[in-house]
């Protein structure tokens, strides 16, 4: 696709799909009613595309080639998140070797198959909004940097071969954390992973989303976190205990995957629990992921 990128963006109060290519955002309602007569009667979105790739990719590939329509700089409009209202989030914990050690966890592979949680779908925020750090809820809001596949057909009872026929591409996913309320002493089932994982803008994702023919290995790209401009994550995918395609593969067996869910593949070393670091309002803290981009966040007090 010719290094274009699949945005959502903001225009007169209203969000709207896009493709971003060399600063340019071409709207993709348009192109589609210009290319191809497809007279759209709703305004397309990334979540439309995305529950539709099997209809939408082959189109894509032709428009973004040569676009047909006069764009506006990326300036003149608001990025938000790809994804506003996707199907499912789906989040591996603890998938990366030296997180795992950090953690002062052993993993044996061979043995156990991966652990994965939810993630509330109303969580999301985009590219430079505000992470709100709820008040009077936790002293300790920690990040993870995370490669997050997004599904582009259905999937179910898959194997190694063709588990990853089904992502349409890739994003990066902050799961923001509040360590200190995932366990509960006030009942006996252990972690609570829903407090621990689900507030309030706590699954920042964006900025774009990037086919998958476009990424080169998704199991080798580098990830970054800084806060306020000082290096806390420094790691790469291939660390990852399960792959991408091992991930797809046991969520399949629980679950039929379908076009639009996000699976977030879990976050390499360097969080803040293990530092004593936590985030706190006026941070900037920005993520980076070969490929893909930067997706930066100012972190602000909540209610």
């Amino acid at each position: 696709m010719n290094n274009t990128k699949l945005i959502s963006y903001s225009e007169n109060g209203e969000i709207k799909a896009g493709l971003l290519n060399e600063s340019i955002v071409y709207n993709l309602g348009v192109e589609l009613d210009q290319v191809h007569g497809w007279q759209c009667n709703e305004t397309i979105t990334l979540d439309v595309v995305f529950r539709n790739w099997l209809k939408f990719e082959p189109v894509l590939t032709k428009i973004t080639r040569a676009p047909v329509t006069t764009g506006v700089p990326i300036t003149d409009v608001i990025l938000q998140a790809p994804l506003n209202n996707p199907g499912t989030i789906y989040c591996a914990g603890a998938n990366y070797h030296d997180h795992a050690q950090e953690m002062g966890v052993s993993i044996e592979k061979d043995s156990i198959e991966p652990l994965f949680f939810l993630k509330s779908c109303g969580s999301i925020i985009g590219p430079n909004q505000n992470i709100k750090l709820p008040k009077d809820y936790s002293e300790k809001y920690d990040w993870e940097i995370e490669l997050a596949a997004v599904i582009g057909k259905e999937g179910h009872h898959l194997n190694i071969e063709n588990a990853m026929d089904i992502v349409a591409g890739y994003t990066i996913f902050n799961d923001v954390s509040a360590r200190d309320v995932g366990r509960r002493d006030d009942w006996n089932f252990g972690m609570d992973w829903f407090r621990h994982k689900s507030f309030d803008t706590s699954a920042p994702m964006g900025p774009w989303i990037i086919s998958s023919n476009q990424i080169n290995n998704p199991q080798n790209l580098g990830l970054k976190t800084k806060i306020n401009d000082k290096v806390m994550q420094d790691g790469n995918t291939n660390g990852m205990i399960f792959s991408i395609a091992e991930l797809i593969v046991s969520l399949s067996k629980q679950v039929c995957l379908k076009p639009g869910d996000i699976i977030a593949t879990g976050t390499c070393a360097g969080v803040g629990i293990f530092r004593g670091i936590f985030l706190q309002p006026g941070d900037l803290i920005e993520l980076e992921i070969e490929e893909i981009g930067i997706l930066a966040n100012p972190v602000i007090q909540g209610d």
